[in-house]
């Protein structure tokens, strides 16, 4: 009974410990943003200001406050004074008998009779707001100086700045309001509307072709259409810009320079039709997963009986292949939807003036310093995906696809007409993203990207950099940063996934629908918001400086391993639901406390899933761009956000020369833990033909 206690304890204890974990590392950041989206900043009302100058007065040492109040009295100028004056008469609750639109020594002189004309006991009480009103005016920051270590920061700047923060809807109003905000809006909606459209029908096909034996050598042509998911969000954009911009290889220096046909000035990639080819390239590989999952887990049995139904193959696609896919489809929708609404990265590296609210993000917060407005925009973000799904849930919600037993995966029947389409489309996206790769690689040995065609090594060596570009672009010190990040990141994440699938499949403490759900927060939420959530969060956290995070690596790795753990986490449940529980009683019954139960059983047989997580987290410290641009200090750098900077300067061949640098290192990285992987996977298959 003893030890039975103590194993429920140690269960509860780990359970709270995951749950804190949870909560302050992805829930707290969430709320954060949510609350500085209605944080308003407003001047003081003069009750306000009278009351805290009041208060901080008292704060000054009886010697030294008559002397302060006398020397700041015999300072006062006439257009101090009539201020003062002006603001005492609010304070008494009366009203300004002076137009206060006059000369400040006509003001004065009307102010003076004004005041000689009230009532003695009216007078003394004007008087009285009088000396505080100079001071609270005119005088308030060298007050709140005098008593800074006594009124604290947070009473200290109030005071300096004369502006209290209040909460209301001020911010929503302004982004709905304002002129620039709607044309963003509208662009973002217009821009993800039309990217989602293209990119899923294309990976549907895609998929379709994949499962359906229609395209050749499937496994080879689904690893190149992956291959963007291992590169930095912005390779793909740079590389367009390579080839198709202003100083393009195939704008500037086919088209305009050797055939004359176009301006490479005004003929580019450069404006909406750019971005959306751009995303459909970077955002393909996400949607094609989810699409080829979906395929996969489909019943082909339900196709192949179609024909012998009389049902033609445009009849076959209509009522059997798409209505089988929706569930795939509608989270394809969903995904990519969110992915083209918060990119802000290649909006701002094509756009060419054509703004979205990703932008309006990134400017509020690295030019304006408004990080109320930004958190409103972060919040507004959500709306459209949120009222998609909902709207994408209400159809098809009854309809189920599922025939009991084996499901055999077989060649479905395709006409060439539809194979020869299938191929086409697969071929032209394959070479798109190879040509992407190459650009990159070229562009990474080459001098000046579209002016010396030269071969240097000086981007990856910057004792070697090409002359004419700064010093501080070439090299790898952003790449080995990166690096360590994700060395540092990858284990933890991989790790804690397991615990926090081990706490909710098999501890199922009270609440662990809930915790699940906040794993799975990320995920949902757009990199972006979780980033800036990160800002509010962990600057001076309780109002505690020396508990803050801003500028620190820790903030890079907890944002990188929280923002990514659900994959592991998914991966551990799906395991542990494969297991008998009967691993645990036996363990149990044997002595074993929850620790040894973890550390000797669970973590052995959940080996894949740890290096599923592991890898996950890796790939994404490595080419996290919004998530952790507003994170970066001068003491740590990365080089996706080096690589933005880089492509954003036009400086072309620092870029590529990081992306490859960061695609050698994903690649070396997931060919080690596949080679691990297997070997789990033996292993674990020798353990259990053993027992």
């Amino acid at each position: 009974m003893k030890a039975r206690q103590k194993q429920t304890a140690a269960g509860a204890l780990l359970s709270l410990v995951v749950a804190a974990l949870l909560v302050i590392f992805i829930a707290v950041p969430f709320a954060a943003v949510l609350r500085e989206s209605v944080v308003v900043s407003q001047p003081m009302s003069l009750q306000r200001l009278d009351r805290i100058t009041r208060e901080a007065i008292a704060e000054i040492p009886d010697a030294e406050r008559d002397v302060a109040l006398a020397r700041w009295a015999g300072q006062i100028t006439p257009s101090e004074r009539v201020e003062a004056m002006a603001a005492a008469f609010h304070l008494a609750d009366r009203d300004v008998p002076w137009d206060r639109s006059r000369p400040y020594e006509e003001q004065d002189r009307r102010a003076q009779a004004a005041h000689a004309a009230l009532d003695p006991v009216a007078r003394s009480e004007v008087d009285d707001f009088f000396a505080v009103a100079h001071v609270m005016l005119h005088k308030r920051t060298a007050l709140a100086f005098m008593v800074r270590e006594e009124i604290g920061k947070a009473r200290f700047d109030g005071m300096r700045s004369g502006v209290e923060r209040q909460f209301g809807l001020a911010n929503y109003a302004e982004v709905l309001a304002t002129p620039h905000f709607q044309r963003a809006a509208i662009n973002s909606l217009t821009l993800a509307s039309v990217t989602t459209l293209m990119t899923v029908s294309l990976a549907f096909a895609l998929a379709y072709g994949l499962n359906s034996g229609a395209l050749p050598r499937p496994g080879l042509m689904r690893g190149v259409l992956l291959l963007p998911l291992v590169a930095p969000p912005v390779l793909i954009a740079t590389a367009t810009l390579m080839l198709f911009g202003r100083r393009g290889l195939i704008t500037n220096g086919l088209l305009d320079g050797a055939l004359g046909l176009v301006d490479a000035d005004q003929v580019n990639i450069y404006g909406p039709v750019g971005i959306v080819v751009v995303q459909m390239l970077a955002f393909l590989p996400a949607a094609l997963i989810v699409l080829d999952n979906g395929f996969r887990d489909s019943d082909p049995r339900l196709v192949e009986a179609a024909p012998g139904l009389g049902a033609g193959y445009g009849a076959q696609m209509r009522s059997v292949v798409l209505p089988m896919s929706f569930p795939a489809l509608k989270r394809t929708i969903v995904l990519v939807f969110i992915m083209a609404l918060t990119d802000f990265s290649n909006p701002m590296l094509l756009g060419g003036g054509f703004p979205v609210l990703a932008e309006v993000i990134y400017d509020q917060i690295t030019a304006y310093r408004n990080m109320p407005l930004a958190a409103a925009v972060c919040i507004i973000l959500l709306i459209p995906p949120l009222l998609l799904y909902v709207a994408l849930e209400q159809i098809g919600r009854r309809r189920r696809f599922f025939v009991p037993g084996a499901a055999p995966r077989g060649v479905l029947p395709v006409p060439a007409p539809a194979r020869r389409l299938l191929a086409g489309l697969a071929l032209a996206a394959g070479g798109a993203i190879l040509l992407v790769y190459g650009t990159m690689i070229l562009g990474a040995f080459t001098r000046i990207w579209g002016v010396d065609r030269g071969l240097t090594l000086g981007y990856f060596i910057p004792a070697l950099q090409p002359t004419g570009l700064p010093t501080n672009v070439a090299g790898m010190s952003e790449v080995a940063d990166s690096l360590r990040l994700a060395l540092v990141a990858a284990p933890l994440g991989g790790l804690l996934a397991v615990l926090v699938a081990y706490v909710v499949e098999r501890l199922r403490p009270p609440g662990s629908g809930v915790i699940f759900f906040i794993t799975l927060m990320p995920a949902i939420l757009p990199g972006i918001i979780f980033g800036i959530g990160y800002i509010l969060a962990f600057n001076a956290p309780f109002g505690i400086p020396a508990l803050s995070l801003s500028g620190t690596f820790a903030i890079l790795v907890l944002n990188v391993m929280f923002g990514n753990l659900f994959v592991g986490v998914l991966a551990g449940r799906a395991a542990l639901q494969r297991l008998d529980r009967s691993v645990d009683e036996a363990a149990e019954g044997l002595g074993a406390g929850i620790g040894a139960q973890i550390g000797l059983i669970m973590l052995p047989l959940l080996r894949v899933p740890i290096l599923l997580g592991t890898l996950y987290v890796f790939i994404d410290a490595l080419t996290t761009l919004s998530s952790v641009i507003f994170l970066v200090s001068g003491d740590h750098k990365l080089a996706s956000i080096a690589i933005f900077n880089a492509a954003n300067g036009s400086s072309f061949g620092p870029a590529a020369a990081k992306s490859v640098a960061l695609l050698v290192i994903a690649l070396t990285a997931m060919a080690l833990l596949r080679r691990m992987e297997r070997r789990a996977g033996t292993g674990f298959r020798k353990e259990v033909v053993q027992a």
